[in-house]
């Protein structure tokens, strides 16, 4: 990709999130530092801040990215089924946040101190992909289940996205 090129910001954001991504494999959100990303690109770590500010700004794109890929899998699926039993949809979603691991542990974070360390046009990209998620999550229960009441799918949600980071919590 020639220096200069509109796609080498994108690029660039993107090999800082995969080396992020790639060292919350193996450690934990405290030890990770901008350093530590910095040894994993391939530039200089000078030039992470050109992109993010903080390391919490880079996490809150990764876990934007997680929540982007875990909604995708969620339009697929409901594009493959037409119908689903109680039974068929909860192994479907757990199917899908299986293929997520990074997402799950990210949700297991406290979410309140990244947002406060991240500036504000991060915080809406994140924000809108979470949304999506949260909608989509609600676009499955109405197709699935649609004598389910908008209260009923609200407790789903608030249950579901709870429990998912329970869960993390216990694992972890």
């Amino acid at each position: 990709m020639p220096k200069g090129s509109p796609e080498l910001p994108q690029a660039r954001k993107e090999e800082i999130i995969n080396a992020c991504e790639t060292l919350y494999q193996t450690m934990n959100f405290k030890e990770i530092t901008i350093k530590e990303i910095g040894s994993e690109t391939t530039f200089t770590r000078t030039s992470i801040y050109n992109y993010f500010h903080t390391k919490e700004e880079i996490f809150i794109a990764l876990l934007k990215r997680e929540y982007e890929r875990w909604t995708a899998d969620l339009n697929d699926m409901m594009a493959r089924h037409k119908t689903m039993t109680v039974d068929e949809f909860a192994d479907s979603l757990a199917r899908t946040l299986e293929k997520h691991p990074q997402l799950l542990k990210l949700m297991s974070m406290n979410h309140y101190d990244m947002e406060g360390n991240s500036r504000p046009e991060h915080l809406k990209e994140f924000k809108l992909a979470y949304g999506e998620s949260l909608r989509t999550v609600q676009s499955c229960l109405k197709k699935y289940f649609p004598n389910m009441t908008a209260s009923e799918q609200q407790d789903f949600i608030y249950s579901f996205f709870l429990s998912c980071s329970a869960y993390t919590l216990i694992r972890s």
